[in-house]
């Protein structure tokens, strides 16, 4: 059986490669796109000073809780939602306040997300004045239909402006584009994806539509009024972005994101490489090492009970779980498997408790080798090409050998 959390030592708890990151969720959208099953809540007037407030506190709250496991903040993420309609000054406050709280390593990345509208662009060079240095533009598609069919509220036109005024602003930009639509083509996909690569920076994130229950897809979609590709064509689609993205020297680094070698999000590098991260607002997650364990945290989720939880400080602010050392080994090769460059033998043994000759002698593992499913090194474990296409599958393989070896490995703990 997979030995206690007692005996693992705090997973990454001091690994630097890992970083320290901050999630701060807004919840308010101007539109709730019909893809999205996040926590977002229509746009409403809200009160900046007890928004600050709430924040300040949950902040604190978990500062507390973390103890000497506590370190300096290498990223803040401003995600949503919205929070590109968050007001400069209350980002400025959450910064200020995190700040106190941990400390603000001087090459931080500050992330906001934002929209290409014109009300929101017109606010970037007052997120630049507080701090933000980085941002995230959800433009989704650059074709006017796709843009109606996938509930956005901007043209393709002001996306090339909000991404062109970015670039003004931001030392670094992003932007999101969404493929794998209905009835779209590979070479509509292939014409669509180098005309964003022809106003890139260093960072684009791709993703492959996926009908989430309880979205206005998913329900489109049991009635029949939304047919989804079939695997072949994603398949396809999938193919000819990592060539095309590879090519224009923005490859693949995680599933879905490409970047230039020095233009990786540091802030999801945290999360991939199951590094510690407090998450606050709405509905927010985070991991974070308390008391020498592991622990998932899901704050609550209706912003009005979050608010007023963080306020009174009282332990309905968030949902707090205790990981074992299987869930721990889980959670690494869900996030770590990811990336290209795949988890380091010293994040493994820390984390798993085994060494990677130890998954060596497994069953499952030695068949995914010898598929070229996975590269099993002595430094490391990664997905190959043909392997990303198969991730789920390939970390379940893995994690049942990871249950295997509990069974009939003892391991080396200090």
């Amino acid at each position: 059986m997979p030995v206690s959390v007692a005996h693992l030592k705090p997973p990454l708890a001091a690994d630097p490669e890992a970083g320290f990151g901050l999630y701060v969720h807004w919840p308010y959208c101007a539109r709730i796109c019909p893809y999205c099953d996040f926590n977002v809540r229509r746009t409403r007037s809200v009160d900046a000073v007890e928004w600050r407030n709430a924040f300040r506190a949950e902040m604190a709250y978990w500062r507390t809780r973390q103890g000497d496991a506590a370190k300096t903040l290498t990223s803040i993420y401003f995600g949503g939602g919205t929070p590109s309609l968050m007001p400069a000054d209350l980002i400025a406050g959450v910064i200020e306040d995190a700040t106190k709280l941990w400390g603000l390593a001087a090459d931080a990345e500050i992330t906001v997300e934002a929209n290409p509208t014109s009300a929101e662009v017109e606010r970037f060079t007052a997120f630049r004045a507080v701090g933000v240095n980085r941002l995230s533009l959800g433009i989704q598609a650059l074709d006017e239909d796709a843009l109606k069919f996938l509930g956005r509220n901007h043209t393709a036109a002001a996306a090339r402006r909000g991404l062109a005024h970015a670039a003004k602003v931001f030392e670094r930009t992003t932007f999101d584009l969404i493929y794998g639509r209905p009835g779209q083509s590979l070479a509509q996909w292939e014409t669509e994806l180098r005309d964003a690569l022809s106003i890139a920076a260093g960072h684009i994130s791709l993703y492959q539509l996926t009908i989430e229950d309880g979205t206005a897809f998913a329900a489109q979609q049991r009635r029949g009024t939304l047919v989804a590709p079939g695997d072949s064509v994603l398949a396809d689609l999938y193919d000819a972005t990592q060539e095309i993205m590879t090519t224009a020297g923005l490859p693949a680094y995680e599933v879905s994101n490409h970047a230039q070698p020095d233009d990786q999000c540091r802030h999801n590098l945290t999360y991939w490489r199951y590094g510690a991260y407090v998450g606050i607002g709405p509905g927010a997650h985070g991991r974070l090492v308390v008391d020498g364990c592991r622990v998932a945290t899901e704050s609550a989720r209706d912003p009005e009970g979050w608010r007023a939880a963080a306020l009174t400080g009282t332990s309905d602010i968030a949902q707090e779980t205790v990981l074992d050392a299987e869930a721990c080994g889980d959670e690494l090769l869900v996030t770590g498997l990811r990336l290209a460059s795949g988890i380091p033998a010293d994040r493994f043994a820390m984390v798993t408790g085994y060494a990677l000759s130890h998954l060596a002698a497994a069953p499952r593992t030695q068949t995914l080798v010898s598929e070229n499913l996975i590269v099993l090194e002595a430094d490391r474990l990664a997905a190959t090409g043909a392997g990303r296409r198969l991730l789920n599958a390939v970390t379940a393989e893995i994690a049942a050998d990871l249950s295997w070896l509990a069974d009939r490995t003892t391991p080396a703990r200090d």
